[in-house]
């Protein structure tokens, strides 16, 4: 499949993610109802209150820690951090040895003529 013809997922605002899920889990609404009425996708709608509701198996039987919203939001945000700072990490790993600044003017001494 080409990248042209993928379909990208909406970014929605934590808020609204979490205001969302609470329509169906304190209003009563149902997956379909809030779906249509905020214009979002029914699995979309569904991840969210699944985050919000959180594990719904004991802790000791759950091989996977659910996370909600706010720890999925800080999380994507650290791996990206973690992915800028290896890059960095990197492009100061590469430098040739005995050249601390590689970016740096290369300084010449004075010839004499």
């Amino acid at each position: 499949m080409s990248n042209q013809n993928k379909h990208k997922r909406p970014k929605y605002a934590l808020e609204f993610k979490q205001d969302a899920a609470k329509l169906v889990n304190e209003k009563g609404y149902t997956h379909k109802q809030a779906a249509d009425n905020l214009g979002i996708s029914l699995s979309a709608i569904g991840r969210w209150v699944r985050a919000e509701q959180g594990p719904t198996t004991p802790p000791s039987a759950a091989k996977k820690k659910v996370l909600n919203l706010t720890d999925q939001d800080e999380l994507t945000r650290l791996r990206k951090e973690v992915e800028q700072l290896r890059m960095e990490r990197d492009i100061l790993k590469n430098r040739l040895p005995g050249n601390p600044a590689p970016y740096a003017k290369k300084q010449f001494a004075p010839t004499l003529a």
